[in-house]
């Protein structure tokens, strides 16, 4: 009896934190899976239906920046909460600042449903819309500094890259099961004028299932995540005279953050110009195709990006994250710039054969997401990680956002529909250099 007692308290103890490591993955996972489905709730499902907020006598230019502005709020709020839920996290845990910030996403989602048209309220609908988008930009940006690092500082050093792989695959999944839902409201409420039943309520529904799906994040986190042992055992039980952010501006952390943002500025240049210009500024306006057609084309290359962020994570953890960054790049530089190239400018391609380079050229520039998650972790210490992971995540997407602009430059000295293959270009140039300027982490100890 006293040989086998110890023996079977030690097996306990291992399930326990076997336990708590896949329940703080999972919950990383869904976090990622209903942040991203709530940022593209406006892009696919309030797109048609933003004249509900607006006057109806709008030039297209003015249509075109109020449009803007409701997408643009939510990217500016993201470094804001980035930066406060960093701080939180780093301060008071991993799991409080997750449940902060998935509640305050949830609640904001839920508003935004029930908010009412121009005709009940006038410009202060539009003005509304865009506060709250502004709110949920800070509690979206909030959401990957307690569930990622907590996920990562559970996870075994050798699973390390499956596991930041498997967290952002919920991206892609999220946008196909919001075109997925999307397309189930346009079968039963049909939107035809400012009267339809799409545009009064139907248009509603995602952002309730949106809210729902953040309230049950928010109860698993409370009743299944435990906080980090890591992070309990480094710096929880220590009084924290400092915020986080002023020992993450100093010395070696100040250095590391640096270099991650550079590289992130390349990669966040890259992630932009498939994401936000292929869908409309390629597909649609230079492609033509129609709506079937790219939401099709879409949806089989996003479902094929749930898989290959898998697969980067697991071939950056083998032959280390810094070097896949470095291969990476040059390969964005090139044929990623290359296929772009000839989907913009080859005429007469058919739709299989689109369909095909736009999954290829999907697959090589967005790679790098599948380890980003891990690595930018591993570049900070325990203390300032949340902190760290935050900002040199979301700040760094500021510059690359304004690709438009860049766009048109570009496009008083070469072919517009040359300039996002240059943009390619410049972005794995960016994010190669700014990876070679950091060492490798896959075999750091936190």
């Amino acid at each position: 009896m006293s040989t086998y007692a110890p023996a079977r308290s030690v097996a306990e103890t291992e399930q326990s934190i076997e336990k708590k490591r896949r329940n703080a993955i999972k919950g990383a996972f869904f976090s990622e899976y209903i942040d991203m489905f709530d940022i593209y709730l406006p892009v696919v499902v309030l797109s048609p239906v933003l004249f509900f907020f607006q006057p109806t006598q709008l030039s297209p230019g003015m249509a075109a920046i109020l449009a803007s502005l409701v997408f643009i709020t939510t990217l500016l709020g993201r470094p804001i909460g980035a930066l406060l839920f960093g701080m939180i996290a780093d301060k008071t845990g991993r799991r409080m600042a997750s449940i902060y910030s998935v509640s305050g996403f949830g609640v904001v989602t839920l508003l935004i449903a029930l908010l009412p048209g121009y005709e009940s309220i006038g410009i202060a609908s539009y003005w509304a819309l865009v506060l709250l988008r502004f709110v949920d930009g800070i509690f979206l940006g909030g959401g990957y500094t307690g569930a990622m690092p907590l996920a990562i500082e559970y996870s075994k050093k050798h699973q390390r890259g499956f596991v930041g792989g498997l967290i952002i695959a919920g991206f892609p999944l999220a946008y196909v099961s919001i075109n997925l839902v999307a397309m189930l409201m346009f079968m039963l409420f049909p939107l035809d004028g400012p009267g339809s039943p799409y545009v009064q309520w139907g248009w509603r529904i995602p952002f309730v299932i949106g809210a729902v799906l953040a309230g049950v994040l928010a109860l698993y986190y409370v009743y299944a995540v435990s906080e980090s042992e890591i992070w309990e055992s480094e710096t929880g039980n220590k009084p924290r005279e400092k915020l986080p952010l002023s020992d993450l501006l100093k010395g070696k952390s100040g250095r590391n953050l640096l270099q991650v943002l550079l590289m992130m500025t390349g990669f966040w240049l890259t992630q932009n110009i498939i994401t936000i210009f292929l869908p409309t500024g390629l597909l649609v306006n230079t492609l033509h195709l129609s709506g079937m057609q790219v939401t099709g084309t879409l949806l089989i290359a996003y479902s094929v990006l749930f898989f290959s962020y898998i697969a980067s994570g697991m071939i950056g953890q083998k032959i280390g994250r810094r070097r896949f960054f470095i291969i990476l790049g040059p390969i964005i530089a090139t044929a990623g710039a290359g296929i772009m190239y000839v989907l913009a400018n080859v005429p007469g391609l058919s739709l299989p054969m689109i369909m095909t380079l736009v999954c290829v050229l999907s697959v090589l520039v967005t790679a790098p997401w599948g380890v980003i998650v891990t690595y930018i972790n591993e570049r900070f210490v325990t203390d300032v990680r949340a902190t760290g992971f935050g900002v040199g995540f979301s700040l760094s997407v500021i510059i690359p956002s304004f690709y438009a602009f860049y766009m048109a430059w570009l496009g008083q000295f070469i072919p517009f529909t040359v300039t996002p293959a240059v943009l390619l270009v410049i972005g794995g140039v960016i994010a190669t250099i700014g990876a070679y300027m950091g060492p490798e982490t896959k075999d750091v100890d936190f």
